[in-house]
């Protein structure tokens, strides 16, 4: 991540999340901020669309690869829609780079806690200001540079509950962490008063040489622009840790079975064999 703004990947997956608008239909995920939150136009997503320069072109050309980032926010703002009805009015955004729920939330007693780099939050600001986006009373900013502060001390700092329910989502994060750093903000989430659920995506290891080729050339690529990949979990294990640590009613999605499941069977796409979902996974997991 730049020292004065959000990583390559937050900006390649917001691009994505625009041009899902103007580029996909039916869409599986709306979201009227997107574009705003970039600063940019229906022509530059066009643009981007059409080009065959790198990022974020080709993240944003790639059909599977967009419909992923779309249902993966779906899904995720499916489980907090649920659990608010459940009664739960406490959801923390872990690595919130420019997401814009908080900014679209529909549940006016639900308190939204963004928690990211102080860097990429400082530039969120200036853009959320530059786009006439207001920040909403039911929004509190976390600021965790993970090198000196804990997860524990800024959400605490901020007024978080822990003795409240709450939901976690933390998306396009967990491949980033080691095993030891996922796991402990596992922990952390367990220790949350129940209801508590977390919603997050993760990498499983590739299955045959072929997968492992493809798998290994994309973490070099992520690894030369400063964001190298640290972890793989494979389904099992990682459902065994969550109930380890009392999650006992676990939904878990390949991206392909995610996508498909939005989708209404009039858009065309060869999810099942798309290089850039076969390792990609995503649970929900309460306790």
């Amino acid at each position: 991540m730049e020292n004065d703004g959000p990583s390559r990947t937050a900006l390649v997956t917001a691009y994505a999340r625009a041009y899902h608008q103007i580029a996909d239909r039916p869409p599986i995920f709306i979201d009227p901020l997107a574009a705003p939150m970039l600063g940019v136009t229906t022509d530059d997503l066009n643009e981007l669309g059409t080009r065959t320069s790198d990022q974020p072109g080709n993240a944003v050309r790639d059909p599977a690869r967009r419909l992923f980032f779309a249902a993966r926010s779906r899904f995720a703002e499916d489980c907090v829609a649920a659990a608010v009805e459940s009664g739960v009015r406490q959801v923390v955004i872990l690595g919130a780079g420019l997401d814009t729920f908080a900014y679209r939330n529909p549940h006016p007693d639900l308190r939204v806690y963004e928690v990211d780099h102080p860097a990429t939050q400082a530039w969120k600001r200036q853009r959320l200001a530059e786009a006439g986006i207001d920040h909403p009373e039911t929004l509190t900013f976390v600021p965790v540079d993970f090198e000196t502060d804990t997860l524990a001390a800024g959400l605490e700092s901020a007024g978080f509950d822990r003795s409240d329910a709450a939901v976690f989502v933390w998306l396009g994060v967990v491949f980033y962490l080691t095993r030891d750093a996922a796991r402990a903000t596992l922990e952390y989430i367990a220790g949350q008063a129940r209801p508590a659920t977390v919603v997050f995506d993760y990498l499983r290891p590739g299955d045959t040489d072929e997968e492992r080729a493809h798998m290994r050339a994309r973490a070099e690529r992520l690894a030369a622009i400063g964001e190298p990949v640290f972890s793989y979990f494979a389904p099992d294990e990682i459902a065994g840790h969550l109930r380890s640590l009392g999650f006992t009613d676990i939904e878990d999605h390949s991206a392909p079975e995610l996508v498909a499941g939005y989708l209404d069977g009039s858009t065309q796409v060869e999810l099942e064999s798309a290089d850039a979902l076969r390792a990609l996974r995503i649970l929900r997991a309460s306790r």
